[in-house]
């Protein structure tokens, strides 16, 4: 096979008869090994909703008390799409 060429075809001398062959792999066994270590190392106490909880609640603390140069800052970035648009009218908490 050529660098310029890098398709085998059936007109081609590294066609049907070529040593390269297709495979193909199935991951689903592993993904499902992947999964159930992940859960087994978050343990059994693991909320999600509690832990978005704590999320949002970090983000309000974070934007909150801006003075006025950081709060049009803030807006600028929600405006520009790089902050998500937050609850409360896309303000920050004060």
């Amino acid at each position: 096979m050529t660098s310029h060429d890098p398709i085998p075809g059936p007109d081609r001398p590294d066609g049907p008869g070529s040593p390269l062959a297709g495979f193909d792999v199935d991951f689903t066994g592993h993904e499902i090994e992947r999964r159930a270590q992940i859960l087994a190392a978050l343990g059994a106490d693991w909320d999600p909703v509690e832990v978005l909880r704590g999320e949002e609640a970090a983000y309000d603390l974070l934007y909150s008390g801006l003075d006025a140069e950081q709060q049009r800052l803030y807006d600028d970035l929600v405006a520009a799409g790089v902050l998500p648009r937050r609850p409360g009218g896309g303000r920050a908490a004060a």
